[in-house]
């Protein structure tokens, strides 16, 4: 029997220094949200320090972490990004 693969939670950690726009820029660009979605999941960011921003398998989601944090640190933002098993 083939198992399903596991799925992990790519979550995104509030910050004082990380700018709305720039998540919300993120959250289109690099997880395909729509701006209402993308603006949704940054609000529950914002006010409960902690948000999924998507749920991926393993490969998918390691490599949205990297374009994330590179991106990030490209743009000069402390952005911290993380994935968790589901």
């Amino acid at each position: 029997k083939v198992k399903k693969p596991r799925l992990y939670k790519v979550i995104f950690m509030n910050d004082d220094y990380t700018t709305m726009e720039f998540v919300i820029h993120v959250l289109e660009t690099i997880f395909n949200k729509s701006p209402a979605e993308a603006a949704a999941v940054m609000l529950h960011v914002h006010n409960r320090g902690a948000g999924v921003a998507g749920v991926y398998t393993h490969e998918i989601a390691e490599t949205k972490v990297e374009q994330t944090l590179t991106l990030a640190r490209s743009e000069g933002q402390p952005l911290m990004v993380v994935m968790e098993p589901e």
